[in-house]
């Protein structure tokens, strides 16, 4: 109540931040008559002063009013476009690192070029994140020419390009591309071996576009780079046809809610006699457990045309959120593999993560983070306490007319779907065009059934028919047309009204039933009413959609019941549409708090992930590695000599000074010194002895030393980073089970985990001295083996402690190996067999 008081007396938070932006405002419509004077070729010129002035120490604040004034008269001139004041608002929102929440049409693509080129002089880079390659390809052409006439570069990042693609358009001044492929290659960047074949600059300064899709909806699925695993497929196979004997209720439970399974103890029972084992949870049938689980989940809480659809024999899974599909990604732990024996396709191979990270943790890495959208304000909370930021609303350009109609509510599916029809075909007769919303492709089919039963024509815009989505959306708001769409048109997308409707009440809205979440809803209702446009919206429901099933349809029910509603007879009452906003806001509630837990066990790796991915661009940047190379000989003395020194100056006992010999040797290879065989070393003995052999080392292979040292740091670094992410997903997947011990998982996945990361960074620094130490160069290495190949076509084999008899030199895995009677590829002119190949 009190805050209620003092927002009415000295206005909102929101509305006194706006105010605040006036003077500026002011200042660059006063520089606006100077801007017109400016030839075309002086736009260019007076970007690259500002660049030299930017890199003399002015700061950027300085610089907005003269570069907003800038871009508004180059919009008018490349697009023909000039920016509206509440445009400018919306640019210094941007700017400030706050996301600005602007309805549909009020122009979000042509606000982001305003703080993407005041933030371009800075020389350091900006990237414009888009929700999928359509949306890229487009804003980078069409804004581009406004880039281009300043005299800037602009580059788009999609799927399918090359390396060198990709580093010619994150080197551009303004870089567009979509969330996943940013992520995947700041991934793929911390598995490249030479710093040449980095793609991605400095994390810099990002625009987000549609902001609470990437930063919200998006962060309960993390990015993943994984590798084939080598565990076997056939028993996905063998439990899909266990699956159909179980029974809900009486085998196993089922969770929609929290979209979990719960086996009972019949269940179990009956698991273990058709499988013949004799405990389900003896920790040699784990296997078997998981898999039924996921079988289980394939079956009852996956549905096809939904979460997934079937397409030239492959699972493709489809985005709840926008309804694309979502092509090369695959549900992990093993629920892709269910699904795929579900449906009867080939069941690929088991992945295992080679790299991942959480969106949060992407995009928090960069040095200022902005966004904008039609839908943000619901979700304030969580943009504060997850990426500190603060959402601006900002003023729409012309005021809002459109006409937002109580939800109408129906007893049943059947009654739903008439009402529906029947509104449509009203609309239709009249040539008002309609836009109707659904949650999956199979309700968008479904609907599209009934128009065709009623000879209404209509297009179709979902996952299986996206191919013309640009021309769909396009015509969506001409006389007379109808158009059914999953999520896929409430983003990125705006409907244009043709000649004449506007007269007819402009585009009407119908959603078929309500999302979980209330933007997406939102999202929907913004398709209609653009830039002060007439528009209609109406959502049908009925009791037994899947949000009213799972949040208080009893309750309304039970109104109905009261009120002796009749078969066909819908309720409008605002008091019912509240009530459905509160189960709305409970699922976003309870969504929140998945994406909260996700981040907190993100956090620990992510911890360790900015540790090992430092020390990977200190390896890949490093000019000499003597010093690490040393650091890690000396960790490693510390280990082993610790029993020595333990016995400060005492004699070892004979059991505990084979034991550090024997390590001694398995780690440097000290036994082929002849000294070594009749005494334990000292330490001073043993590291000279070290500097011994990396000299030969470093001798034998000339100028490629610090080569090999590299490769062999990054190779030990990879390799024990793969093992810890497996080790870390098994830590996760059991951590758990640690509250039924009065101790919190958190805190124990905590600690647990960095026991897990400090053993692997020993291991690192194990496995690289120990390949230094027992490689042996017969020959002169060759220039070429040393040209920047991708690492994975590249290995190099080195002899193990016991195999000195059989050294080998560098070989690359794509290369024939030389025959015994070829020429020596030394050059002495003799065969090989009778040369280096004795």
């Amino acid at each position: 109540m009190f805050n209620f008081i003092v927002s009415k007396i000295f206005g909102s938070r929101n509305e006194r931040f706006i105010k605040k932006l006036k003077p500026q405002i002011d200042l660059i419509n006063s520089l606006e008559p100077e801007m017109e004077k400016l030839t075309d070729e002086q736009f260019p010129q007076r970007i690259a002063e500002l660049k030299e002035e930017v890199a003399g120490g002015k700061s950027l604040d300085d610089m907005l009013p003269e570069v907003f004034a800038l871009v508004r008269e180059a919009g008018k001139r490349s697009l023909g476009m000039r920016h509206y004041d509440v445009q400018m608002v919306g640019g210094m929102v941007l700017h400030g690192g706050r996301i600005a929440e602007m309805k549909t049409g009020e122009g979000k693509t042509l606000v982001a070029t305003l703080p993407a080129v005041l933030n371009a002089i800075s020389g350091k880079g900006v990237h414009l994140i888009t929700v999928n390659d359509y949306l890229a390809r487009r804003d980078s052409e069409w804004m581009g020419r406004l880039y281009n006439f300043l005299g800037l570069t602009v580059g788009v990042i999609v799927h399918g390009l090359t390396d060198q693609q990709r580093q010619e358009a994150y080197g551009c001044d303004i870089t567009y591309g979509t969330n996943n492929e940013f992520g995947f290659d700041y991934l793929r960047d911390n598995m490249k071996f030479y710093k040449e074949q980095l793609v991605q600059r400095e994390l810099n300064y990002a625009i987000v576009d549609e902001v609470d899709s990437i930063l919200i909806d998006e962060a309960r699925t993390p990015l993943i780079i994984s590798g084939a695993s080598e565990d076997a497929t056939s028993m996905y196979g063998r439990v899909n046809s266990i699956i159909p004997l179980l029974k809900k209720g009486e085998d196993f439970e089922l969770d929609e809610k929290g979209r979990s399974i719960t086996m009972t103890d019949d269940g179990v029972i009956k698991c273990e006699q058709i499988l013949g084992i004799d405990n389900l949870y003896d920790s040699q049938h784990i296997s078997f457990q998981h898999h039924i689980m996921q079988g289980i989940k394939a079956h009852h809480l996956f549905s096809r045309d939904v979460d997934y659809i079937v397409k030239d024999g492959q699972v493709v899974i489809v985005d709840e959120f926008t309804g694309r599909l979502m092509p090369g990604r695959r549900f992990s732990d093993g629920l892709h593999q269910a699904l795929e024996a579900k449906e009867g396709v080939k069941v690929e191979s088991e992945n295992q993560t080679l790299a991942s990270i959480t969106f949060q943790n992407y995009f928090r890495m960069y040095n200022k983070l902005s966004g904008m959208t039609g839908t943000a304000d619901t979700e304030s909370v969580e943009f504060a306490q997850i990426y500190n930021l603060e959402v601006i609303v900002i003023p729409t350009n012309s005021q809002m007319v459109r006409k937002d109609f109580p939800d109408s509510i129906y007893k049943t599916q059947r009654e739903k779907y008439n009402a529906i029809a029947d509104d449509i075909a009203a609309k239709y007769k009249a040539g008002q065009p309609v836009l109707v919303g659904t949650v999956s492709i199979e309700k968008s089919e479904l609907v599209s059934g009934l128009l065709k039963q009623r000879k209404i024509p209509h297009n179709v815009l979902n996952a299986k028919h996206h191919e013309m989505e640009a021309q769909i959306v396009a015509e969506a708001g001409q006389k007379g047309h109808v158009t059914i769409a999953t999520n896929m048109a409430g983003r990125g997308t705006d409907i244009v009204l043709g000649e004449g409707v506007k007269d007819l009440g402009g585009l009407h809205i119908i959603g078929t039933e309500r999302h979980e979440s209330r933007r997406i809803d939102n999202q929907l209702r913004g398709r209609s009413g653009r830039q002060g446009d007439p528009g209609s919206t109406r959502f049908y429901l009925a009791l037994d959609d899947d949000l009213m099933r799972l949040f208080g349809s009893e309750r309304i029910a039970g109104i109905m019941d009261k009120l002796g509603m009749e078969e066909g007879e819908p309720i409008e009452n605002g008091m019912v549409t509240k009530a459905i906003e509160n189960s709305q806001k409970k699922v976003e509630g309870h969504n929140f708090e998945i994406r909260k837990q996700l981040l907190d066990y993100d956090n620990v790796m992510n911890q360790q992930r900015e540790v090992i991915y430092t020390l990977r661009r200190e390896v890949m940047y490093s000019e000499d590695m003597a010093e690490m190379i040393s650091e890690f000989i000396e960790d490693l003395f510390d280990d082993c000599f610790f029993p020595v020194e333990e016995a400060k100056g005492k004699p070892l006992d004979p059991e505990t000074e084979e034991m550090v010999r024997v390590r001694l040797d398995e780690l440097f290879g000290f036994s082929r010194n002849a000294e070594f065989k009749d005494h334990l070393p000292t330490r001073e003995q043993a590291e000279k002895w070290v500097g011994e052999i990396l000299d030969v080392l470093r001798n034998s292979a000339g100028d490629h030393f610090h080569e090999i040292q590299r490769y062999f740091v990054l190779e030990a670094l990879d390799r024990n980073w793969k093992e810890h992410l497996l080790n870390m997903d098994h830590l996760r997947e059991g951590i758990g089970l640690r509250g039924y011990g009065q101790k919190d998982p958190k805190h124990e996945y905590k600690r647990e985990g960095f026991e897990l990361f400090r053993e692997m960074l020993d291991r690192i620094k194990e496995n690289t001295v120990r390949a230094l130490c027992h490689l042996r160069i017969e020959t002169e290495v060759r220039e070429e083996e040393f040209q920047h190949k991708d690492k994975q076509q590249e290995e190099l084999e080195y002899s193990d402690a016991d195999e000195s008899e059989s050294k080998k030199k560098p070989v690359r895995r794509n290369e024939p190996k030389t025959g015994r009677n070829d020429p020596c590829p030394c050059g002495s002119g003799k065969k090989f067999k009778k040369c280096c190949g004795k």
